[in-house]
């Protein structure tokens, strides 16, 4: 079955080498890598950078991988997976993604979140995220868990329109719209489900909270002890194959 996999803000798919190139060693094929634009790939002219359209982006990419896919999300490229299951959820097999707290009744938007949201401070936030030298981003980067090596390569995706599209993708997603996402989406047909809980990603809500989400949708959860938001890098790529794999092998044993 095809698998992809969509990554987040302030992102591009580098993030995901080092576990699809673990899975690929463990004969796990036909993955492709998703590209939300703005982040990695050119933001079609007139395309408005909200919640609604990447949703629509992104069922339009599962539709043309035929749909029936194993879809892996990370950050904002969770909340995509959430908006594309509410929304159609019969072009998935099954799901795996992080960041479930987002999508709790109770989730408040972390800090740069909210400043992301301010008129003009947004704007100051975003330049002091993905302006100046590529260097001095890449070690934003490393500081936060990024390996250097990925870093450089994310660093190198980061412009002008990413900033604009991490502003427009944010302020579409001011809450209640969240809260609402996930009501929508804990009354939507279940598809199989695996959530990555680490224990130090302070940017998704609270352990509790995403536990709950995983309950409300019939998902397994997988506690990360130690791991921050980017638990696929170092030790963290073994778990998440081992989880991934074990997912994708009962639902196939399931059909």
């Amino acid at each position: 079955m095809p698998k992809a996999f969509v990554h987040g803000v302030p992102e591009t798919s580098a993030i995901w080498g080092a576990l699809v190139d673990e899975l690929e060693t463990r004969g796990i094929g036909d993955i492709t890598l998703l590209t939300p634009p703005g982040f990695g790939a050119p933001v079609p002219q007139g395309w408005e950078p909200n919640q609604s359209n990447y949703c629509e982006w992104l069922l339009a990419e599962l539709e043309a991988l035929g749909g029936n896919v194993d879809l892996v999300g990370h950050d904002w490229g969770a909340g995509h997976v959430y908006g594309a299951l509410a929304a159609r959820p019969g072009l998935l097999r099954s799901w795996a993604t992080d960041s479930a707290g987002l999508i709790h009744a109770d989730y408040k938007w972390h800090d740069l979140a909210q400043a992301f949201q301010t008129p003009d401070v947004g704007e100051k936030a975003v330049e002091a995220m993905t302006g100046g030298a590529p260097a001095d981003r890449a070690a934003m980067l490393t500081g936060l868990g990024i390996p250097s090596d990925t870093a450089a390569i994310v660093s190198a995706g980061q412009n002008k329109e990413m900033a604009r599209c991490i502003l427009a993708l944010y302020r579409s997603a001011a809450q209640p719209a969240m809260a609402n996402l996930g009501r929508r989406l804990a009354d939507t047909e279940q598809r199989p489900g695996l959530i990555f809980i680490p224990t130090e990603d302070h940017f998704v809500g609270t352990e509790q909270m995403c536990a709950e989400v995983a309950t409300s949708l019939g998902a397994k959860a997988l506690t990360m002890k130690g791991f921050n938001h980017w638990w696929m890098f170092g030790e963290g790529v073994a778990i998440a194959a081992d989880a991934l794999i074990a997912h994708w092998d009962a639902v196939a044993g399931s059909a």
